[in-house]
């Protein structure tokens, strides 16, 4: 907790403008992950897709790295609304939900746990789903930056 705390209070103390410029490297980072999306459209790639749709399930991937990057951008101008905080918080933990059971058996399952293999081919959908946990992960912190970015532009 205290790493976080000091983390934060060294973010604080950066001026306007290199926030900006973080604001934006992040959102850059996001838009890449949405266009990595591109590859979860392919059924002989991506295994057990939501819904059974793999376009679905890419589509799905994309809006939310998108939304995400997009939130960067606007914090860097203005606060962002508290609506975008309840929907993007959601979206995290849904795809946290959907994405879990395959981390879960990854790390628990029969098989020796792995984040990598040489493909990201159908033989082992619960390497996928294990990075997509972790990749909501990794929104969930981004949108807990936006909101405090957002307070302090509130509170300046």
């Amino acid at each position: 907790m205290g790493r976080t705390l000091t983390l934060l209070r060294h973010l604080s103390i950066i001026n306007s403008t290199q926030m900006k410029i973080v604001n934006f490297l992040l959102a850059a980072l996001f838009a890449f992950f949405a266009w990595v999306q591109r590859n979860d459209i392919d059924p002989s790639i991506y295994s057990d897709p939501f819904m059974d749709n793999p376009a679905l399930d890419s589509a799905i991937w994309l809006f939310f790295y998108l939304i995400i990057a997009i939130g960067f951008v606007v914090v860097s101008f203005r606060k962002l609304p508290k609506w975008y905080f309840v929907v993007a918080i959601v979206a995290c933990f849904f795809e946290m939900a959907i994405s879990g059971p395959g981390l879960w058996e990854n790390i628990f399952g029969d098989k020796p746990a792995t984040m990598a293999q040489n493909s990201m081919s159908a033989a082992d959908p619960r390497v996928e789903l294990s990075r997509e946990f972790f990749g909501a992960l990794i929104a969930l912190a981004a949108v807990f930056f936006q909101l405090w970015k957002s307070r302090r532009l509130k509170n300046a």
